[in-house]
């Protein structure tokens, strides 16, 4: 890669990791659900309007929007709302990579490698850990977070059979679906008075996060990785997603005083190590069909 190249890519690693620390600042403000509804709102608008229609099925669309969109960040929210720290939510997360290989093998009747199977294992372990990390009070975030990562697995399974041609004209679009589904669902789980609140009293600093997490981490972070995946393969731009969680748990640790044990640091090197595993492959030219594998782990938080 051009050395350019590797800087926008490690660029996007780096907003993809701080972004667990906007998050955490705008759930302050924000309940939970009605913060994922304002993030996708302001994704899909105004660009839908300048990016053309999605050209794929629009059943892909909404399957994106429902799986990623309102499953996933509604339970990561959700999950950081209830109290795990948004430097191991970076990390419990990359438990997708598991994830997408298990439901491939179950729903597309993929075989996975034995590098997968073992990468599998390693990264299990490292998640496993990370869930003894957490305290009580947090538990519940966690097992809410690896419930995010299943749903994002589940949502790499349907990206890979919509197959975008433009990744980043796909995520407007898919975001066009969560919004109203998420205020739906903010209304009785969170209160009214709770949302007209947030939207009566916004802070500098909820209305920066907002933007951020939908103009930084999604429209700017989809675009700059679909231009890499355009202009390298896969197995090339896919590794610098390694460096989400080491971002994410090094900005915890800088803003906000996220304590790093002993178990997290054994943690996150089990998780990327199992990560790593996983993308072995034989040394030969990669098939299309390898570069689509390999092409689904690598999305933004």
């Amino acid at each position: 890669m051009k050395p350019v190249h590797v800087a926008l890519a490690v660029v996007v690693a780096a907003v993809w990791g701080v972004n667990f620390v906007v998050i955490d600042i705008g759930l302050r403000d924000f309940p939970p659900l009605l913060f994922s509804a304002v993030r996708f709102l302001l994704a899909a608008l105004p660009a839908i309007f300048f990016v053309g229609r999605p050209r794929v099925a629009w059943r892909w669309v909404i399957a994106v929007g429902v799986t990623l969109g309102i499953m996933k960040f509604g339970m990561l929210f959700i999950g950081m709302h209830a109290g795990l720290p948004p430097g191991l939510a970076s990390l419990v997360l990359q438990g997708q990579a598991v994830f997408t290989v298990l439901f491939a093998a179950v729903l597309l009747k993929e075989r996975a490698r034995r590098a997968q199977i073992v990468g599998m294992v390693i990264a299990s372990v490292g998640i496993a850990l990370a869930g003894l990390d957490s305290t009580a009070g947090t538990l519940a975030g966690f097992l809410l977070v690896v419930g995010a990562a299943a749903c994002w697995g589940l949502s790499n399974i349907a990206m890979r059979k919509a197959g975008p041609p433009d990744t980043f004209r796909f995520m407007v679009w898919v975001s066009v679906v969560p919004p109203v589904p998420l205020a739906l669902l903010s209304v009785p789980f969170e209160g009214w008075d709770a949302d007209l609140r947030a939207l009566q009293h916004l802070h500098l600093s909820s209305v920066g996060a907002a933007l951020y997490v939908a103009w930084g981490a999604t429209l700017f972070g989809f675009a700059a990785w679909g231009y890499l995946l355009r202009t390298y393969d896969a197995p090339t731009v896919a590794p610098f997603s390694l460096l989400v969680p080491i971002f994410g748990l090094a900005s915890a640790w800088i803003f906000q005083g996220e304590r790093m044990t002993v178990l997290t640091f054994c943690a996150t090197a089990l998780v990327i190590a199992g990560i790593t595993v996983g993308m072995l492959r034989r040394t030969k030219r990669p098939t299309q069909h390898e570069i689509d594998r390999a092409t689904v782990t690598a999305a933004a938080p």
